[in-house]
């Protein structure tokens, strides 16, 4: 009877999820995203692949994964940003406005049960809205591309969890928030707060820098390396599941503000420890094709060899390219192989760096382990790894060039893409949008 029950709550939900033009709206503009982003990419990647008889500009670095599905799924991105919220925010908002919400809490079942229906809805709606970007999937693959399967799911797995933290927060702005305006500037507003965040903790380290990488981009950004983490996947459902929880606090009709105010702060208690400890949990997969998260078979297993803590002591302004190739090809690769035992402060006392540290450290990389300290300027791969080797009394590893990714370029039009993207998809919504207003 219970399982009864919830379908018909589920099957109500999608009801209601399919008679909001806001849901039909975000199909429709979100599949001229994809398609603007995908024939954008397809043309980029052509030209880079040397269209028209040109030789191929740095073959090794096409890969479809940096230069198609990340461009073309980063409308996503922007939709669970932007448009997704405010379709979650109307499931709650609604009825709670038009007075259905008090009828809707005496149907049988949980309070539970009925937000759990809810987020179900919205998970179906979400999945809905990928229908033109796995379009964009199956035409790449019609013309001669090339995909790797498990970087490709990876990604996927990011959207999805991308989108479930857009709706938990929508719904605890809904079940929060007095109006669905008032509920779209809540949600607005944390989002902006997490791009400030995301952009002042760049380069800073610290406890600021590892509270950035947590923010929806930032996490995001690691599904779209390839590269699978435990704690950011703990993490992202730690909070969407949050999200629903705080909105059933405060839906509860038969408690007072103060003792809602109570659970609320139990409950961001608990997930706030909940969230300290997956941070805690280095467990990582490197999915990428090209292994752009780790470093070379005999790099890895020498690390491993290196059981003292190391300390990286760095001279760089954020704004220094130097900084950032240090941190893409060196630091997020030794963050994975040495986990805690890796310390990395950063020192810089000015923006441009020209006047940063008025002695003449700028531009070093002080390296310290078991009491022995030694200072290089370089951000090569190699160069780095041999200063830790040197300090932890290790040998370089001989490295080979033999297995350099080859890339996959591939020079070609996005034959039929526009007519997919900007007549047929917007056909079908609007038919279909019709048929379900009937």
């Amino acid at each position: 009877m219970r399982s009864h029950s919830f379908r018909q709550l589920t099957s109500k939900e999608l009801r209601e999820l399919f008679a909001s033009r806001a849901f039909w709206l975000m199909l429709l503009i979100a599949g001229i995203l994809v398609g603007h982003a995908f024939i954008t990419a397809v043309n980029t990647y052509a030209e880079m692949s040397g269209i028209g008889g040109a030789p191929a500009a740095l073959p090794q670095g096409l890969t479809p994964l940096d230069g198609i599905l990340v461009p073309t799924w980063g409308a996503y991105d922007l939709a669970a940003t932007l448009l997704f919220p405010f379709v979650a925010i109307r499931l709650i908002a609604a009825e709670k406005e038009s007075g259905g919400l008090k009828l809707l809490l005496q149907l049988p079942g949980s309070l539970a049960s009925k937000l759990t229906a809810k987020g179900l809805a919205l998970i179906v709606g979400w999945l809905i809205a990928w229908i033109p970007g796995l379009v964009a999937i199956i035409l790449w693959k019609s013309y001669g591309g090339h995909l790797h399967s498990v970087e490709t799911l990876n990604l996927l797995v990011g959207h999805l969890l991308r989108g479930f933290l857009s709706a938990g927060l929508a719904v605890a702005a809904a079940g929060l928030a007095e109006s669905a305006s008032s509920a779209a500037i809540i949600t607005l507003g944390f989002t902006v707060g997490t791009w400030a965040l995301d952009f002042i903790a760049a380069g800073r380290g610290g406890w600021l820098q590892q509270l950035a990488s947590y923010t929806p981009t930032a996490a995001l950004r690691s599904f779209e390396q390839g590269l699978l983490k435990f704690s950011i996947v703990a993490v992202m459902v730690a909070l969407s599941v949050a999200g629903f929880a705080v909105t059933a606090i405060w839906l509860h009709t038969g408690r007072s503000v103060s003792r809602k105010l109570i659970a609320s702060a139990g409950l961001i208690a608990i997930v706030i420890v909940v969230c300290l400890a997956a941070s805690k949990v280095g467990a990582s997969w490197d999915l990428s094709e090209n292994q752009r998260n780790s470093f070379g078979a005999s790099d890895e297993a020498l690390l491993r060899q290196v059981t003292q803590p190391l300390k990286l002591t760095v001279f760089l302004a954020p704004e220094d390219p130097r900084l950032t190739d240090l941190e893409q090809s060196v630091l997020k690769k030794l963050r994975r192989g040495l986990g805690n035992r890796l310390e990395v402060v950063y020192v810089s006392g000015s923006q441009s760096g020209l006047f940063a540290n008025s002695e003449d450290h700028y531009g070093e990389i002080w390296y310290e382990m078991g009491g022995r300290k030694t200072v290089d300027r370089s951000t090569i791969e190699e160069v780095v790894l041999d200063q830790i080797y040197q300090l932890a009394g290790l040998s370089s590893p001989e490295r080979s060039g033999d297995n350099q990714f080859p890339g996959y370029p591939l020079a070609t039009q996005p034959r039929k893409a526009a007519l997919v993207f900007y007549l047929l998809w917007p056909l079908v919504v609007v038919i279909a949008w019709w048929r379900m207003s009937r």
